[in-house]
C-alpha cells in the first residue's frame, strides 16, 4: 500500500520536477473546479434534467431545476475563470506553462464570456407561463422565432465545444506542471464517469425537448407544430417516454 501511495504522489514525468508556487497551484485548482467539474455538470443538467424522474409530466410542467443548475453553474464557472486568470498573473512559475495551454486558456476565457453573453440574447419567453405585458402569448421561445432558433444553435454548439476545449486545456496544464499521477487518474476518471452517465441517459431517455418540457405536447402550441430542435432530442409527448417508460401520450 505504501508503494502504491508513493507511486501515486510522484510526478507523471520522473525526469522533471513538480514545482509550482502558490498562485499557479490555486490557478490550477480553480480552473479544474470551474471547467472540469461545474461546467460539465451544468451542461448535463440542461440536456437531461428538463423532466425529472419523480415529476408527473405533463401534469407538472416547466420544471425550473435544470435551468437553475445550468445558469448558476455556468455563471459560477465564468466567475471562477476570472479568478483563476487573475491568480496566474502573479505566478512566478508561469513560464513553465506550455504555449498551447496558454492559447487554449485564452480561448476558454474569451469564448466562455461570449457564451455567457449569448444567454442574455435568448429572446423573450412568452407562452402561458410568461405572457407578454399586453397579455398575449407572443414570445421568441414560445413562437420559436428565427431569433430563438439562431440562439439555440449558437449557444448549444458553443457550449459543447467549450467543454471539449477546456478538457484538453486542463490536460495540457497537468502536463506542463508535471502533475502527480493521482491527478491523472482522478480528473480523467471523473470525466469518464460523466461521459458514461451522459451516454447512459442519452440511450435510456434522450435529451427531452425543452419546448414540450415547458408547455406540454398539445399541438395548439406553435412550437409543437415545428421540427424539433437539437440532435438526439426526444419529444416526450410523441411516445410519453419519461426516463425509459414508454406509453401512449394522454393529456387527461
Amino acid at each position: 500500500m505504501t508503494l502504491i501511495v508513493e507511486w501515486m504522489l510522484q510526478p507523471v514525468d520522473p525526469t522533471r520536477a513538480h514545482a509550482v508556487d502558490f498562485y499557479l497551484s490555486w490557478h490550477a485548482r480553480i480552473m479544474v473546479l470551474a471547467w472540469g467539474v461545474i461546467a460539465p455538470v451544468a451542461v448535463l443538467a440542461a440536456r437531461f434534467f428538463k423532466i425529472l424522474p419523480w415529476q408527473s409530466w405533463p401534469k407538472e410542467l416547466d420544471n425550473p431545476a435544470w435551468w437553475k443548475i445550468h445558469w448558476i453553474g455556468q455563471s459560477g464557472a465564468i466567475a471562477l475563470t476570472f479568478l483563476g486568470f487573475g491568480l496566474i498573473l502573479f505566478s512566478q512559475e508561469v513560464g513553465v506553462s506550455a504555449h498551447s495551454h496558454k492559447v487554449l486558456g485564452y480561448i476558454v476565457l474569451v469564448f466562455g464570456c461570449l457564451q455567457g453573453l449569448t444567454g442574455f440574447l435568448r429572446g423573450s419567453k412568452g407562452g402561458p407561463t410568461s405572457p407578454a405585458p399586453d397579455g398575449s402569448l407572443i414570445g421568441d421561445h414560445y413562437d420559436m422565432t428565427p431569433h430563438r432558433l439562431l440562439f439555440e444553435a449558437v449557444h448549444k454548439s458553443l457550449g459543447y465545444g467549450l467543454i471539449v476545449v477546456a478538457f484538453v486545456c486542463i490536460l495540457m496544464g497537468l502536463w506542463a506542471a508535471n502533475a502527480p499521477r493521482w491527478m491523472w487518474l482522478l480528473i480523467p476518471g471523473w470525466w469518464g464517469f460523466l461521459i458514461a452517465a451522459a451516454v447512459w441517459l442519452q440511450l435510456r431517455v434522450g435529451s427531452y425537448d425543452t419546448y414540450q418540457a415547458i408547455w406540454g405536447a398539445d399541438n395548439t402550441h406553435p412550437g409543437n407544430r415545428m421540427k424539433k430542435q437539437g440532435w438526439g432530442t426526444v419529444r416526450p409527448g410523441d411516445t410519453m417516454q419519461v426516463w425509459g417508460n414508454k406509453r401512449k401520450y394522454n393529456d387527461s
